[in-house]
């Protein structure tokens, strides 16, 4: 990975390789200014005085995961037939993760629990309307999440390199051709429950019988195949009916636990059923969110189709992660030094403002501490911890969380370490709100001649003069 370079003044210069990182912390030109993504400052060079070159970044956005990559273009011209090609050098790579599904389990959570206490206030007076108006352009918690996560690592890299366009994939899903794939004309105006309304379209489609014992004439309930507990929606193709017993007996399982034992009647339901379009909806809402606020980071931003970055990754034989799906995003000739790792960037909370810690029906089941600093330190800060002597001899360095008492837990690279005291750990990162505790390697992926991302082996991150996530024990 090549190591990112800012000027006295902070200000952003080109990207040095490791070995060049080190010569200059090792001759004192340089100061450690970012343990990861790892950077450092020049104490006696100034932006004017050195010969940038342009720097694009690039974005795959996904429900889950977003591909981003930093390259270096190089435009070619054919002297035969005066063709201009784009040459592409990767940089670095990185896949950052959201955390959109927790925010939404945690609304729900509070939500549920807000119910619960105004159950319990008889005298309390209605209230309707209350909400306001949503602003044009307003998304929810979960997806605006994803939007300003991808914005704010825009504007990270920005302050360490000299970046001068931004290019994006901006892919459409046509949800209504994934679940139909013969669907054409007035189709499309007319949507699943055309003239019905759910219960009844629900007994036509499921011809008034449970779908898991086959009953006829009694009580039916909506039951969702893919369970709500386990990120299932409330659309169409993931309900179904059931009786109460079988309803009660499936609660929150998977279906190919419940009918394991049922193989026949298991293909017929998820034969009637369609995959869920969760992760399309979310990228059709916030596709255009994000196009305008990369705008507004004041440089300029480019678009390419999905089906070109699909046409990029074949034609070069590159294995399909989300990171290298954001090397080929847009008009490519060709790409080099793509056999990179990749820096996995986890979006984490940065903290609670909860008191009391809930139990299943929402009565306090303990309280949390007040103050969200412990002895200098706060759950998520990357500390050093070096341990002289008793059982847990050793120096460990990782993701701290920390406890009232001073005994700390280090998330380490082999597990979590409990009982390390305060007095043994030195912050060498302060927490903000990501975890960077491990990366995938690609290069022995490629070198094996395997080119499935599923088979992209994880690795420890090595940083220069420390073992990050590494626990040694003398």
């Amino acid at each position: 990975m090549v190591v990112f370079v800012i000027d006295k003044r902070k200000k952003p210069l080109m990207p040095c390789s490791e070995k060049r990182a080190r010569k200059l912390l090792g001759s004192g030109r340089a100061r450690v200014h970012q343990l990861i993504p790892f950077a450092i400052r020049l104490v006696d060079v100034d932006v004017a005085d050195c010969a940038l070159q342009p720097v694009k970044i690039k974005i795959d956005p996904g429900s889950r995961f977003t591909g981003i990559a930093v390259v270096r273009e190089l435009k070619n011209i054919d002297v035969a037939t005066g063709e201009i090609g784009i040459t592409v050098h990767v940089l670095s790579l990185f896949d950052l993760q959201h955390h959109g599904r927790r925010i939404s389990e945690a609304l729900t959570a509070r939500r549920s629990m807000r119910r619960r206490r105004r159950s319990c206030l008889r005298y309390r007076a209605p209230r309707f309307l209350n909400r306001g108006n949503k602003a044009r352009g307003w998304l929810a918690p979960s997806p605006q999440h994803r939007v300003d996560t991808t914005v704010a690592w825009v504007s990270r890299f920005q302050r360490a390199v000299p970046v001068t366009s931004i290019a994006q994939e901006l892919v459409r899903f046509d949800m209504q051709l994934m679940q139909n794939v013969e669907i054409s004309g007035v189709a499309y105006q007319q949507g699943t429950l055309a003239g019905y309304e759910v219960r009844e379209y629900l007994l036509n489609k499921w011809d008034r019988t449970c779908a898991y014992c086959g009953a006829k004439d009694v009580p039916l309930q909506i039951e969702h195949i893919h369970s709500k507990a386990w990120g299932g929606s409330n659309r169409i193709s993931n309900l179904a009916l059931a009786c109460q017993p079988c309803n009660q007996k499936k609660g929150a399982q998977d279906i190919r636990v419940f009918l394991a034992k049922d193989a026949k009647r298991l293909d017929r339901i998820l034969a009637q059923t369609k995959r869920p379009l969760k992760d399309a909806a979310a990228v059709n809402t916030t596709r255009w969110a994000l196009f305008n606020a990369l705008k507004a980071s004041g440089v300029s931003v480019t678009t390419g189709s999905g089906g070109l970055t699909k046409f990029n990754r074949t034609q070069f034989e590159i294995p399909k992660t989300h990171a290298l799906d954001a090397v080929c995003v847009g008009a490519v000739s060709a790409i080099t030094g793509w056999q990179k790792p990749t820096l996995a960037i986890k979006a984490t909370e940065r903290g609670s403002y909860q008191h009391t810690r809930l139990g299943a029906f929402g009565f306090p089941r303990g309280y949390m501490t007040r103050e969200k600093r412990i002895k200098g330190f706060q759950t998520g800060d990357m500390v050093k911890a070096d341990v002289p002597s008793g059982k847990r001899i050793g120096v460990y360095i990782g993701r701290v969380a920390v406890r009232a008492t001073g005994s700390f837990n280090i998330q380490a690279g082999k597990g979590v370490v409990q009982g390390i005291s305060h007095k043994h750990c030195k912050v060498i990162q302060r927490a903000d709100g990501y975890g960077f505790s491990t990366v995938v390697t690609r290069k022995e992926m490629c070198d094996s001649g395997c080119h499935k991302a599923g088979n992209a082996s994880r690795s420890t991150l090595y940083l220069p003069g420390m073992n990050a996530g590494v626990s040694r024990v003398n």
